[in-house]
């Protein structure tokens, strides 16, 4: 009898950023979670897993600064894990904003696990360089600096949720001057394009009117970029889909994310809608 495979999610991040809220959207997927298990357990904890004759296959993990002086053994068992055949892991990491941190801990009332005397932003700190290996090691990153819980937790369930292992596209507008999405495999810089903003009667519309579309994809240099955009995402989507990766966030940008990013988004939906499973989110298009 072969060993079974074991599906792993480290959940980990920074303090307050929702790591409670994803671990009960993965365990009413069906997994099997465990909070604050201390990392120097992990091998054992997967060695009984594995032994089990249950069909405990898909397990989901919290780990973190409450169990900080033990990340040395996390990482140890990291690696230990990428060489094991019947492991499949991928670390979650959920970030926020140290301005929304400090008002999600101001909220709360709660202390700062790092800085139980002093200021919440003095922990803060200290945690996001604790983390900052662990973090370049994760596969999947959600910003939860502008997600309600109920959103957060949607974003799970599309994510890891095992009655769909369909490779999902999630194409995303966006604005500069809101930050680029922390959540984002690839950025594309679309300011460069004639910019409908400076048209009086197309400024407060948006890419999703016909009119604001047209003038954003009749302009030569244009169709030029999405023609070379399509032929590169055409050669890029079926290596990540093989590599195995569930979901691509492309994310378009233009200054404000009300115009050109959301034009070429939706263009983006259109052409490979045939061929994967695509979502668009238009994540300033509402903002002035």
């Amino acid at each position: 009898m072969q060993p079974k495979t074991i599906e792993l999610i480290i959940i980990t991040g920074m303090s307050g950023a929702g790591k409670t809220v994803a671990v009960q959207a993965l365990e009413d997927l069906g997994y099997f979670c465990v909070d604050n298990l201390p990392p120097v357990l992990l091998p054992k904890f997967l060695e009984l897993i594995g032994q089990s004759a249950s069909t405990m296959n898909h397990v989901a993990l919290v780990m973190d600064l409450r169990g900080r002086e033990f990340f040395d053994d996390l990482l140890q068992a990291l690696d230990q894990m990428e060489i094991n055949d019947h492991f499949k892991y991928q670390i979650l990491f959920l970030d926020a904003s140290d301005e929304v941190l400090v008002k999600r801990y101001k909220e709360t009332r709660r202390r700062h696990p790092l800085a139980p005397d002093g200021l919440p932003l003095e922990g803060i700190k200290q945690e996001r360089e604790l983390l900052k290996e662990l973090k370049g090691r994760a596969q999947q990153i959600i910003d939860t600096s502008a997600l309600k819980p109920a959103q957060l937790r949607k974003k799970i369930v599309q994510r890891f949720s095992k009655g769909s292992h369909a490779f999902t596209v999630n194409v995303m507008s966006f604005g500069f001057k809101y930050g680029i999405p922390i959540d984002a495999d690839l950025v594309f810089d679309v300011r460069f394009l004639p910019n409908p903003h400076y048209i009086e009667e197309m400024r407060p519309k948006t890419g999703l009117d016909e009119e604001v579309s047209h003038y954003v994809l009749k302009w030569n240099e244009t169709q030029e970029f999405m023609h070379k955009l399509i032929e590169l995402l055409s050669f890029l989507l079926p290596h990540y889909q093989r590599e195995g990766k569930s979901q691509l966030v492309i994310a378009i940008g233009c200054t404000g994310g009300k115009h050109r990013s959301v034009a070429l988004a939706e263009h983006i939906r259109d052409h490979f809608a045939g061929d994967y499973h695509i979502q668009v989110t238009h994540r300033d298009i509402d903002k002035s």
